[in-house]
């Protein structure tokens, strides 16, 4: 782990956050849990038989997903891919972003039952690649925290955690709490827009407890500091409070977009993992630390052989305020 706070770098293990936290600092997590909605199926068009490969990304309503598929081009509005003998869906429609819309003949908690009992985890692009998921990636590609089905793809940040070092964190009096944000996979997509201003962010619904941001108040108040593990629980937090610094009980649909010049008002530090350049992951990571920082713990980063992406290394970022 690469620890960054007032101006220098230290090279750490997640093990040391227990020490290197303040009693009364708060750790809060997303307690997202990841769908298997990973599908593979047929088209058949005529005597042709096509495999087709779809992720999807973004749920619509009781019956209708939005998806990235393979290949995608050669599918069209009104065609039917099949799944399982208990699982079909007719392309509903051809988006200007790629996607398709697909509409099950399923809905609800029936569809939902039944992407589980035949969908696989949505790896990373970057491990796909190279294997297919399997069971393992099951437990692995969850997070600790993972509570509430929605997200198609993992807070990963979180995977650094585990029961024991939950234990010496609570032991060290750092609190632990959960916000929800169901992370979709608009959240990893590079910024290919001329200008910042150019990029949209998928929106993402979440919510906080009242008795949560009651919690998350006191400790402010009292002294602590509020440390968001990821970048989603970050966003969240930063949706949900006011211009007064209060964070209120929210629920519902975020598109924030932080970047350079953003003014936090919820949070004093973040640990994350390494992320892609032209991400809007790495923009967060600048407006939190500074362009210069940024490029100086990146720069450390890559001459000690960290690891970046998903399953990779982490990092704790504490600004100068």
């Amino acid at each position: 782990m690469l620890h960054a706070e007032s101006g220098t770098l230290a090279d750490r293990t997640m093990a040391d956050l227990p020490r290197i936290l303040r009693p009364g600092d708060v750790l809060v997590f997303n307690d997202t849990r990841v769908l298997p909605v990973q599908l593979s199926g047929t088209r058949q068009r005529g005597e042709g038989v096509v495999a087709v490969s779809a992720t999807l990304i973004e749920r619509r309503d009781a019956a209708r997903w939005r998806a990235f598929a393979k290949p995608g081009r050669r599918l069209k509005p009104g065609e039917r891919v099949v799944f399982s003998d208990a699982l079909s869906a007719e392309v509903a429609a051809k988006n200007e972003d790629g996607t398709l819309d697909l509409v099950f003949d399923r809905t609800g908690e029936s569809l939902d039952a039944a992407i589980a009992g035949i969908g696989a985890m949505p790896l990373p692009p970057y491990i796909a690649q190279r294997r297919p998921a399997d069971a393992r990636d099951a437990l692995d590609y969850q997070t600790i925290m993972a509570r509430r089905d929605g997200a198609v793809a993992a807070p990963t940040a979180a995977l650094h955690f585990d029961a024991e070092l939950l234990d010496a964190l609570a032991a060290a009096r750092i609190g632990i709490e959960t916000v929800t944000l169901h992370v979709g996979a608009g959240t990893f997509l590079p910024v290919k827009a001329e200008t910042v201003h150019g990029h949209r962010m998928h929106a993402e619904t979440g919510e906080i407890d009242a008795g949560t941001a009651g919690r998350l108040n006191a400790a402010k108040a009292a002294g602590g500091r509020i440390v968001s593990v990821g970048t989603t629980s970050l966003r969240v937090l930063e949706t949900a409070t006011g211009e007064d610094g209060i964070l209120l009980p929210w629920r519902g649909a975020t598109d924030i977009f932080i970047t350079p010049g953003y003014r936090f008002r919820q949070i004093d530090g973040l640990v994350t993992n390494f992320h892609l350049p032209r991400s809007t992951l790495v923009m967060l990571v600048s407006a939190l630390m500074g362009t210069e920082e940024t490029r100086a713990l990146y720069n450390h980063a890559i001459s000690e052989g960290y690891r970046f992406y998903s399953y990779g290394d982490g990092s704790l970022l504490i600004p100068e305020r």
